[in-house]
């Protein structure tokens, strides 16, 4: 796979919110953790990657984990770049994981909570590669509505129907008013205390993750890595609050039959 320096866009995009982000060369070891992320993604990532990826890029003081995108060439093939924040190149699955669900929360040193994901000590780069893939693949298929050129929603509504009415609005019939305060849909944080009511409000529902709220591409992102490293590569993936060190409640989304309903739409992933 061809890694190179992030593009300028990137760069200017992060420089004009006032960060410094700098381009990272790999290591060999990272460079084999690498490699290895991309050799457990499904097949049809395999196939579109290989035509339609142009790069990926790492880079140090990035603000968030990862950005995919479209690169312009001359001709008219989709083309992405995939740009990571070489510091989950360090982090099992389980540590990045934990650290990005606790984002969710605003704790005090009197909280007794406190959020843990058990997803296993895989390498946080094959969740990370797993979900931002996904997204290359969702552009170039359609898997879920996109914008076309006179701005009307176009493809695939299998994914998201009854689920979606808009692609950054659930259904009435599934939107909970807690889980609309949360960071993925209000922009803000909410307390820790918080966290056993948001996942039994998430358990009710057809998301695998707090993350798959956001729109229907971050769900079908998610639902496609979770399925991935849960049902294809048999790891873990438990999000446990903790109320004094005591488990107060477990959400487990393979567990979950809403979602457990959606998971034939993820065979083409597969074929």
């Amino acid at each position: 796979m061809r890694t190179q320096t992030s593009p300028e866009s990137i760069f200017k995009k992060f420089q004009d919110a006032g960060m410094n982000p700098v381009d990272h060369k790999l290591t060999n070891i990272e460079k084999q953790k690498l490699n290895n992320a991309f050799s457990i993604l499904p097949p049809l990532h395999q196939k579109i990657l290989k035509k339609h990826l142009h790069s990926i890029s790492f880079m140090d003081n990035m603000p968030n984990t990862a950005l995919t995108s479209p690169v312009e060439t001359a001709d008219s093939i989709k083309m992405f770049n995939i740009t990571f924040r070489a510091e989950i190149l360090n982090q099992t699955i389980s540590e990045w994981t934990a650290w990005k669900e606790n984002t969710c929360y605003t704790k005090s040193d009197s909280d007794t909570y406190k959020v843990l994901i058990e997803a296993g000590n895989l390498d946080a780069i094959i969740y990370v590669l797993l979900h931002e893939a996904t997204h290359v693949v969702d552009a170039v298929l359609n898997l879920t509505p996109h914008l076309d050129e006179k701005e009307n929603w176009t493809g695939s509504t299998t994914f998201t129907q009854n689920v979606w009415d808009k692609f950054n609005k659930s259904a009435e019939k599934i939107t909970s008013p807690l889980l609309e305060t949360i960071l993925y849909r209000s922009g803000k944080p909410i307390a820790v205390s918080s966290a056993p009511a948001v996942y039994k409000a998430l358990q009710q529902t057809p998301f695998v993750s707090l993350y798959s709220t956001a729109s229907w591409f971050e769900d079908l992102a998610e639902a496609l890595t979770i399925y991935h490293l849960t049902e294809k590569m048999k790891q873990p993936y438990k999000v446990i609050v903790l109320e004094n060190g005591i488990p107060a409640f477990v959400y487990e989304p393979k567990k979950n039959k809403q979602v457990k309903k959606r998971q034939k739409q993820l065979e083409i992933f597969y074929q």
